[in-house]
């Protein structure tokens, strides 16, 4: 609880002119909403879907944000029998439905500019088990700089420090699920043409009590406007954990036969997500 404390002390030394902040002026709402879905059907069936929500409100010198975001992929699996003789004989089969990916995040953040710098708060949580993350959750604070902030295009970067509660699915072996940390983040975009803009966001974590656990979040996309309410996105997120959650695989003999026991593994480092979604802004 004194790390968190402190954290909380951060937050509010970094952004002083909070307390005596005015009233936005022209304080304005904006969302924006991403759909995809893919399914497929016959000898194999699959479905995947995602759902993205952005909820922006803006007011000089105020800006409040909230994300939420969930992925869901699943697969038939179809076993096929033959009852009766070589001459004559029924197909029985069985269908069963697996989850093969699935993660959700919400998380929320207020900025306060005061010139070209900026102070903010936040928090987030997200879940991801079948890369071994059962709950996540993280409350941030610090300050930034814009370098770039115009209609052609935007850069800015900030630094804060992060108190965060995890709970893995295969917990580790004498693992501290709190722990304090810091995070650095980039938040790009381009306006390529009138109708299509690149975006690039960048958000590094990492550990004061582990310094090698780093975990990097990567997200670059490409939109493609058709009218003022509606655009085609297609992007690619990487995410990087340099000290992965653990995953239990069941233990086979040499043989190929089952023990009866689990052994702890880490889960692969690098997740990555292509996406083609389609934009709703209202």
């Amino acid at each position: 609880m004194t790390r968190l404390r402190w954290i909380w002390a951060f937050a509010l030394i970094s952004t002083p002119t909070l307390a005596a902040a005015q009233e936005p002026t022209g304080f304005t709402w904006e969302n924006e909403t991403e759909v995809s879905y893919v399914s497929t059907s016959g000898n194999s069936s699959s479905s995947t879907f995602g759902l993205k929500g952005m909820l922006q409100g803006s007011g000089d010198p105020h800006e409040i944000t909230f994300e939420v975001g969930g992925v869901r992929a699943s697969s038939d699996v179809t076993t096929f029998r033959a009852v009766g003789t070589a001459g004559d004989f029924t197909i029985a089969e069985t269908v069963r439905s697996e989850t093969t990916a699935e993660s959700y995040s919400a998380r929320g953040r207020y900025d306060r500019s005061f010139g070209v710098g900026f102070g903010f708060v936040g928090g987030g949580w997200d879940r991801n088990t079948f890369s071994g993350i059962q709950n996540r959750f993280q409350i941030v604070g610090g300050v930034g700089r814009s370098f770039i902030d115009s209609d052609a295009g935007r850069f800015k970067a900030d630094l804060g420090l992060t108190y965060t509660i995890q709970k893995d699915v295969e917990p580790a072996p004498g693992a501290d699920d709190g722990f304090g940390g810091w995070r650095v983040s980039v938040d790009a975009a381009r306006q390529l043409t009138a109708t299509s803009q690149f975006q690039s966001q960048m958000v590094m974590n990492s550990s004061f009590s582990e310094p090698d656990d780093v975990r990097l979040d990567w997200g670059n996309s490409l939109s493609v406007s058709i009218n003022s309410s509606l655009a085609l996105k297609s992007s690619l997120q990487l995410l990087w954990d340099n000290v992965p959650a653990l995953l239990s695989v069941p233990l086979e003999t040499v043989g190929g036969f089952p023990t009866g026991t689990a052994v702890l593994t880490p889960s692969q480092k690098l997740d990555s997500v292509v996406t083609l979604a389609l934009v709703i802004r209202l």
